[in-house]
């Protein structure tokens, strides 16, 4: 897509969510729009993957932020779409949920009230989870007999471990903002009335950093998960040498040097 495609395309109706964009903030949100409980629809995963996509191609978006009205982040998706819905597109559901992951800014989901099924699983695609004290995070597809089918599961269990994700899959268990940060599923808790302002300091501290060394950390971590510890080490390696032949580098060392803030640029 060209610049004008894609800020066309973004401002198109959407089905459930709507996209705000702040240039001058260098911020994208990604506002789930169907409240009260803000339930996915099937088309809806779809349009999400491509406004994710978009957004990672818009050069005036350092961060995105997917975050929802009213006080629930998402119950889940719409059961009722999936006895519907193809088998060949229900087997996309996962790639489309990835959407966050493989785009190369830095995407944080702000949570607050229910965050069930695709609610939880479009979040633990993102990078950082920020939880409201009110979040309660659950994978209540067994009470359908069923299980998470867009990476739940496994993007728990890299994280939790086995028994954790066994706690809260095969046991459909709730589990609090609190304890979600206890178990290292959540970057940061918060009380209620600050997850805004939370949020909004971590794109603040996020956009400071060098584009380039943020987009080469989370292809380099994400690439890691599954690599032996010599292999991840090579890896980091050639990526650290690679920067170091970078614009951005040389800007970080001199104002570093000059005791100033530096100015990075992507390149």
């Amino acid at each position: 897509m060209t610049p004008n495609d894609v800020n066309t395309f973004l401002a198109s109706d959407f089905d459930g969510f709507r996209v705000q964009v702040d240039v001058e903030a260098e911020r994208a949100d990604i506002i789930l729009g169907r409240p009260p409980l803000n339930v996915i629809s099937m088309p809806q995963r779809d349009e999400l993957r491509r406004v994710f996509e978009a957004l990672d191609a818009h050069e005036d978006v350092r961060v995105i932020v997917l975050r929802a009205e009213g006080e629930h982040f998402s119950s889940g998706g719409d059961i009722k779409g999936f006895l519907e819905a193809s088998p060949e597109h229900v087997s996309k559901l996962a790639d489309n949920v990835a959407a966050p992951a493989r785009c190369s800014k830095p995407v944080i989901a702000a949570n607050r009230g229910y965050t069930f099924g695709v609610g939880l699983e479009l979040s633990l695609a993102c990078d950082f989870r920020i939880a409201s004290e009110t979040t309660l995070y659950a994978l209540p597809e067994q009470k359908l007999g069923q299980i998470p089918g867009s990476g739940g599961s496994a993007r728990l269990q890299k994280t939790i471990g086995i028994t954790r994700t066994k706690h809260m899959v095969m046991r459909a268990k709730r589990v609090s903002g609190e304890q979600a940060l206890d178990w290292g599923f959540v970057t940061e808790c918060v009380p209620d009335a600050e997850l805004e302002s939370a949020t909004d300091a971590l794109v603040e501290e996020l956009r400071n950093f060098s584009p380039l060394a943020q987009r080469t950390a989370k292809r380099l971590i994400n690439d890691n998960e599954d690599a032996t510890l010599s292999v991840a080490i090579e890896m980091e390696g050639h990526c650290y040498s690679r920067l170091r032949s970078s614009r951005d580098f040389r800007e970080g060392v001199e104002a570093f040097h000059g005791k100033r803030r530096a100015i990075f640029t992507g390149e």
